[in-house]
């Protein structure tokens, strides 16, 4: 097929799967004016992935490797560490509890740490092989492993610090969330679906398709209005009903994203868009239409980010590329470049 129509053709599947998308500009958005305000250059070896952000002591969690870096999200400073984390994925917090969760992959364990002084209070072992998502759930008071090599879920009992059930998932799991009320959600990356788990029961209850949403990776969630927000790779991010799986909404985002984050004060969606260095800022004008009110540049491999609610800013984890790739393609990374990137309003 002759270059020009190919291009025609995927415009056209694309225009089909995009629904629940308001065409009008409207007011200004809450995203209007935002940019990099800094970048925290941290340096260092190791891979990345997910950060988290604790509101009541403003520190951000920022996963690298084999351990986890605890900044000030005020002014980058690094407080602590939390060592021994052998391939680390994320960071889950339980404030009610004042503990943290991290998912090690390499050791299929999750470290216990406390929030307050940041020190190791337990090692769980028994999970799944690479936990990677990790989600607490404030209903059941338990931790929800996600475990990309097992194409399951582990439970653990925060009270006993074990694993106490194990989840069978239809497929390979990536981001999870919660929504209080004794449910978690998870994607499933390699089917292009959505998993609905009694957080209580521990069984799986619903399985949801996400096309033409293809391989989604990080997952969002609207409590209050009962959307989950599904970002793919094939440049588009999927709204469904948490209540029963029907799609409501699909949207165009920017190219590899791996996170995204819902802003319930704003109304506010960002897609972190690592392929076109970029955040695409997408309004909820109801729960049923969605408006792309902005495109903020970043810069290219800041892929995960965390949401400061308070004052609604964005913390991204980046890195400089090389003009080389490793055999997987993917792109080797400039030694000494890691930096998380500051994101908001002036």
């Amino acid at each position: 097929m002759p270059r020009s129509l190919l291009r025609t053709a995927l415009l056209a599947v694309l225009a089909t799967a995009i629904v629940g998308v308001s065409a009008h500009a409207g007011t200004t958005s809450p995203a209007s004016g935002y940019r990099v305000l800094s970048r925290w250059q941290l340096g260092g070896t190791g891979g990345w992935d997910y950060l988290s952000f604790d509101a009541q002591r403003r520190h951000l969690f920022v996963s690298r490797g084999n351990r986890v870096l605890v900044l000030d999200a005020d002014n980058g400073k690094q407080v602590g560490t939390i060592a021994d984390t052998d391939g680390v994925h994320g960071i889950a917090l339980a404030p009610d509890l004042d503990h943290g969760f991290t998912s090690d992959g390499k050791s299929a364990s999750v470290t216990v740490f406390d929030l307050a002084t940041l020190k190791t209070v337990a090692v769980v072992s028994g999970t799944g092989k690479n936990p990677d998502a990790i989600v607490y759930d404030p209903s059941s008071h338990h931790v929800f492993t996600f475990n990309g090599h097992s194409n399951s879920a582990s439970v653990i009992d925060t009270t006993k610090n074990l694993v106490i059930d194990t989840i069978p998932l239809p497929g390979r799991p990536e981001f999870a969330v919660a929504d209080g009320a004794g449910h978690v959600y998870a994607n499933i990356e390699d089917k292009s679906e959505l998993v609905q788990i009694d957080s209580h029961t521990d069984k799986l209850l619903h399985t949801w398709p996400l096309a033409p949403c293809h391989s989604p990776s990080s997952l969002a969630i609207d409590t209050a209005h009962h959307r989950l927000f599904s970002v793919c790779d094939n440049n588009l991010m999927a709204v469904l009903d948490a209540r029963d799986g029907q799609r409501v909404a699909m949207v165009p985002i920017g190219d590899d994203p791996d996170a995204v984050v819902f802003n319930p004060a704003t109304s506010m969606i960002y897609s972190a868009n690592g392929g076109s260095g970029t955040i695409t800022a997408v309004h909820e004008n109801s729960p049923d239409q969605y408006r792309v009110t902005a495109t903020i540049p970043t810069q290219r491999s800041a892929r995960t980010l965390a949401l400061d609610p308070q004052k609604h800013r964005l913390y991204l984890s980046a890195a400089q590329w090389s003009k080389t790739t490793k055999a997987n393609g993917r792109h080797d990374i400039v030694p000494g470049s890691f930096s998380v990137l500051v994101v908001g309003r002036p």
